[in-house]
């Protein structure tokens, strides 16, 4: 049975990543800053000071973007939750796929040397071979916020806003999941305390790749995952191609190794995608749609 967590917009605005916000919007890094200045008026104006006299245009604009950011999410709050899905199971490697309860999980390795003397790394190396007899565990979830409501404006700025910050509260909602799991559901890190910017920096043990991302790029997976969670169970659906709706919705894998990190797939061969194709057992012309951005 999963574990269903709600959470308010006011519990999970704290693990919002700023940077990938500023980012959605065009901004450099560097303007992605203002996040961390205290909101006064003179504060905001010595941030924007620090600039040289070229960007401070550019710099009054992102102050702008993030007080009117923070005013959204005034308004958010009590309108808009974020549900979120996780399910602990008993998996094993085998070669390039997950067994998942059972379940086949197909996932993709690299074909292509990163960084020299670098192994080409998979998902399944960092979870316990089904050849050594001894069950490991994966975690799986989902998040979603349904902001379409919302959405229905002629409003192109208001819009956007919305979009781009359900965006990052969905991700953020991932983020207090995964500190849940870590410290009590999965309980593989009890002890852990790291402050929001180490945590943000992912300084935690273990990952969660996200489907659609550049070590987990194949979307249909999502099929999997809905058997696995029952994506409705929060609300969300999914489209012939494994899109998720409402739009601002994540899902993927947890684990706990200790040397897990991400990486990209990459670039792959012919020889690959028939592979991926008979495990995944979809046509290989399915699967090279899916897997486009990759060949």
């Amino acid at each position: 049975m999963s574990i269903v967590n709600i959470y308010s917009i006011g519990e999970v605005a704290e693990f919002v990543n700023w940077l990938y916000f500023f980012h959605a919007w065009g901004f450099a890094p560097r303007f992605a800053a203002i996040a961390q200045v205290h909101d006064c008026i003179g504060c905001q104006t010595t941030w924007v000071n620090s600039f040289s006299e070229e960007e401070q245009g550019k710099a009054r604009e992102a102050v702008k973007l993030m007080n009117d950011a923070h005013q959204m999410l005034g308004e958010l709050e009590g309108k808009l939750t974020c549900k979120c899905a996780f399910q602990l199971f008993e998996a094993n490697a085998s070669g390039d796929n997950l067994l998942i309860n059972g379940v086949l999980f197909p996932l993709l390795r690299q074909q292509r040397m990163t960084r020299e003397g670098e192994p080409y790394l998979c998902l399944s190396d960092f979870v316990r071979p089904v050849e050594m007899g001894i069950p490991d565990k994966v975690g799986v979830f989902a998040a979603t916020i349904d902001d379409s409501a919302l959405l229905e404006t002629d409003d192109a700025y208001r819009k956007l806003l919305v979009q781009t910050l359900c965006d990052r509260l969905v991700e953020a909602s991932v983020e207090k999941l995964h500190l849940y799991v870590r410290k009590e559901a999965w309980g593989y890190a009890p002890d852990e305390r790291l402050s929001m910017t180490d945590l943000l920096l992912e300084k935690f043990q273990g990952i969660r790749p996200a489907v659609g991302y550049p070590s987990l790029p194949d979307q249909s997976v999502n099929f999997i995952i809905d058997e696995l969670i029952h994506l409705g169970s929060i609300g969300i659906t999914l489209t012939e191609n494994g899109a998720m709706h409402p739009h601002a919705s994540v899902s993927g894998l947890m684990l706990a190794h200790p040397q897990a990190r991400y990486f990209s797939v990459g670039k792959i061969g012919e020889d690959q995608l028939i592979d991926y194709s008979q495990r995944r057992g979809l046509p290989v012309e399915s699967m090279r749609k899916f897997l486009a951005a990759n060949l």
